[in-house]
């Protein structure tokens, strides 16, 4: 590989976090093995805006408390302005509602701050490259939150089953008959047949199949 290729190879980074010193921080380790070039730093959301349009960079590492807005509505901006952009939110907000957020917003990973500087450039890296990057415990919760997600999508389109009846019926919507469902939700096939029963009754349906039906149309019963 020529020099001109490792260095066409090397991610452009912009940091946005408004503490100078986890900035210079961040740059240093960032740089220190020479696998990534931060071209820019921002402060503030109105800085981050002017440093990508100026810069282009390959990729954004976006905190999520900056002093003029959220790093989320940022990343909302930034993936609408710069299709593409990858964003790579580096936070100390650990919580669900901050990491389903920052998914929707189009941010490519999410990792908590404390992460290992090798860790974070792997990161950078990946995102660059098209990839998705989410710590262990963060991948293990957003697969638990999708999960549950969809248990609420269920009551929400059909709000007169209850909780246990929409967890049924998403199963239902997957193809599993009574027998795996009463396996995967640790209840008896007597108790899945009679919550199938309040379903068909509910979604006035008087078969398996439409009742599938019903709930496909809905969006529901696709494998994670």
């Amino acid at each position: 590989m020529s020099q001109e290729d490792e260095d066409a190879a090397v991610p452009r980074v912009l940091i946005v976090d408004d503490h100078p010193l986890f900035r210079s921080g961040l740059k240093a380790a960032l740089e220190s093995t020479g696998g990534t070039d931060v071209v820019a730093e921002a402060a503030t959301a109105a800085e981050a805006l002017e440093a990508v349009a100026r810069q282009i960079p390959d990729v954004v590492v976006m905190d999520l408390a900056l002093p003029d807005a959220s790093g989320i509505d940022v990343t909302r901006q930034l993936t609408a302005l710069h299709p593409g952009l990858p964003v790579l939110m580096l936070t100390m907000s650990d919580d669900d509602g901050s990491l389903l957020a920052a998914l929707q917003a189009g941010a490519r990973g999410y990792l908590v701050k404390g992460a290992g500087a090798g860790e974070v450039l792997h990161a950078v890296r990946t995102v660059a490259a098209g990839g998705a990057v989410f710590g262990p415990q963060t991948a293990a919760r957003l697969t638990a939150l999708l999960r549950e997600g969809r248990r609420h999508d269920a009551e929400q389109l059909f709000p007169a089953l209850t909780a246990r009846e929409a967890e049924v019926l998403e199963l239902i919507a997957r193809g599993l008959d009574n027998h795996r469902i009463a396996r995967q939700l640790v209840l008896s096939e007597k108790t899945v047949r009679n919550h199938v029963t309040h379903i068909f009754d509910k979604l006035q349906v008087t078969t398996r199949a439409e009742a599938v039906a019903r709930a496909r149309d809905a969006g529901l019963g696709d494998e994670d």
